[in-house]
């Protein structure tokens, strides 16, 4: 089946091949100079510390999609819940819509589309401004699951790192969308609340608070659920028996910025970055990708909005330092 030229993106990286059930650990040399430690198996690609996880993501024995199963505060605690009983296609932190009337959303109603892990393209261990980073490069074709239809090739990247002078944890999503060279053009469309979402542990649904950047209250649909327009939104709540605070980052160079959040919190929290995709479907040409990047961060405890400004400010100049 032939290829755009998306595929040479995340080259130029030593491979780490996934075979049966080999555990595979990047840069032996490097480990020994940095706290964090990439580990891989038949199914999952897991970043820990020193001490304890940071992220679990699974890409294979999956149904549908890939996707962060569990993701962990500086102290250990995770935040997210998978495939609950009221909704069993939420899967913790995942990215999902609808591409031209195949829904990669549900995982009942017909036509289903299937994010299919395809390779993990690099992976690797290093520093920046002297703190660690760990992340890798995953490849994966969103497939018509009746047709078999390839509709489009995404690259994802995840990588997690600590901050100078912030006590949290930084995950970075990036995702890079192109058509397939048979279907030349995708649009994708979806419910108010489908994009960049994640669904929190059972005992973050009550008593949570979701703040903005922006003094906005933004439209108010069913009971709690809301839309409002921002640069950031945060959401604090106790997790096992513990305040934890999570955000979630648009960048200016995202389609659609700031974003479209969408929140709610009856009868169940949740969070998600939508891009008005209800009301404006959103056409990928191929050879003109789709470039998407998000970042999540996680606090023990509850911060106040300047603390949330102050990491968000950090992460969009090291990314900008980083891109020169």
């Amino acid at each position: 089946m032939k290829r755009s030229g998306i595929s040479t993106r995340c080259a130029g990286y030593s491979l780490c091949v996934l075979i049966g059930t080999l555990v595979c650990t990047v840069g032996n040399s490097a480990l020994a100079q940095n706290p964090f430690q990439i580990t891989t198996n038949e199914n999952t690609i897991s970043v820990c510390s020193a001490d304890h996880s940071l992220f679990c993501y699974q890409y294979e024995q999956v149904p549908f999609k890939p996707y962060v199963r569990e993701l962990f505060t500086p102290a250990g605690v995770n935040i997210l819940r998978d495939v609950p009983p009221d909704h069993p296609h939420h899967h913790g932190l995942m990215f999902a819509a609808a591409m031209d009337g195949v829904s990669f959303w549900g995982e009942k109603t017909e036509p289903i589309g299937r994010q299919a892990h395809r390779s993990i393209a690099k992976m690797w261990v290093d520093k920046v401004d002297g703190l660690p980073r760990a992340g890798f490069c995953e490849r994966i074709d969103w497939i018509n699951s009746h047709s078999k239809e390839l509709m489009l090739q995404e690259y994802r990247t995840i990588e997690i790192q600590k901050v100078q002078g912030q006590s949290a944890s930084l995950l970075t999503w990036r995702s890079v969308l192109e058509p397939s060279a048979e279907k030349k053009t995708a649009t994708i469309t979806g419910a108010r609340y489908q994009g960049l979402g994640m669904r929190f542990v059972q005992s973050m649904d009550t008593d949570g608070d979701f703040f903005i950047a922006d003094d906005k209250k933004g439209k108010v649909f069913r009971d709690e659920e809301r839309l409002v327009r921002s640069r950031w939104c945060a959401y604090t709540a106790k997790a096992d028996g513990k305040s934890v605070t999570v955000a979630m980052f648009d960048p200016p160079e995202n389609p659609r910025y700031p974003a479209s959040w969408f929140t709610m919190t009856k009868p169940f929290a949740y969070l998600s970055s939508a891009m008005n995709l209800n009301k404006q479907p959103l056409k990928i040409e191929q050879h003109k990708p789709l470039k998407l990047c998000y970042g999540v961060a996680l606090w023990d405890g509850r911060v106040e909005k300047d603390e949330v400004e102050k990491l968000y400010r950090l992460w969009l100049n090291q990314r900008s330092n980083q891109n020169r």
